[in-house]
């Protein structure tokens, strides 16, 4: 997280892992105020390595050109954020934030795995159907915490799905074997550990009951489960943002 060593270089990286973000929640990252932030992305668009506008309701989005990619070493396509997916990818990212902002988190030195990253090393096989979350996190093995080794599958959960596609989902991340992008035979092996020690779903208020009845109905895996309600300012403002920076 760029607030870390307050460098520009790791705010571009955040922004281009994912996605884009709004300049509400990149002012957090670069740990600026409105009028920090919004001399921070003009510098980027002057370098040519980002771009801005207003997308939908609340601040602008910001998101990474190719030139942006490349000079953060980030192998992704350019393109601005799918407006159909504005909401959830400002969860995703109050999610990452608050977790970041936990003592755990900064003594243990774990570290966020974006969807985005997720995607990358598939390689673009979608005919796998395999499900992405929306992040990992990564704990160090002498991280000094509880869970030290372990990796987290997150699910940032608006808007509630099937009851049926919320237990697959479900089984599938807690029964996953290898990692993202490994061959076929990998995915589920019987012999070895699973890949997600837990599977955390930050929800909705909207979301939660079709997440806790998926929680139930997935038997001893239920234990690995956590279910956990959306951070402050994890939703998109009502209305578009009158001003360029802060809401």
């Amino acid at each position: 997280m760029a607030r870390a060593d307050g460098t520009a270089a790791a705010a571009l990286i955040f922004t281009g892992e994912m996605y884009g973000v709004q300049l509400d929640q990149l002012a957090v990252v670069l740990g600026a105020g409105s009028r920090g932030v919004g001399a921070a992305v003009a510098r980027w668009r002057a370098a040519g390595t980002a771009e801005a506008a207003v997308l939908g309701p609340g601040p602008r989005w910001v998101w990474l050109t190719r030139a942006g990619l490349a000079s953060s070493g980030l192998p992704y396509r350019a393109t601005p954020p799918g407006l159909a997916r504005l909401a959830h990818l400002r969860a995703a990212t109050a999610v990452r934030l608050a977790l970041a902002a936990t003592p755990q988190y900064v003594h243990a030195g774990a570290y966020w795995r974006s969807e985005r990253r997720l995607r990358a090393s598939l390689g673009g096989r979608l005919g796998l159907r395999e499900h992405v979350p929306d992040g990992e996190v990564h704990w160090p093995d002498m991280g000094g915490v509880p869970w030290a080794g372990e990796c987290w599958a997150i699910e940032a959960e608006l808007t509630p799905k099937t009851l049926a596609r919320t237990v697959a989902i479900m089984h599938e991340l807690l029964t996953r074997t290898g990692d993202y992008g490994c061959a076929a035979r990998d995915v589920r092996v019987a012999a070895r550990p699973p890949r997600h020690a837990r599977a955390i779903y930050v929800c909705s208020a909207a979301a939660r009951p079709v997440v806790t009845r998926a929680r139930d109905a997935i038997g001893p895996l239920a234990t690995r489960v956590e279910i956990r309600s959306l951070p402050d300012g994890a939703l998109l403002p009502d209305r578009p943002a009158t001003t360029a920076a802060w809401p």
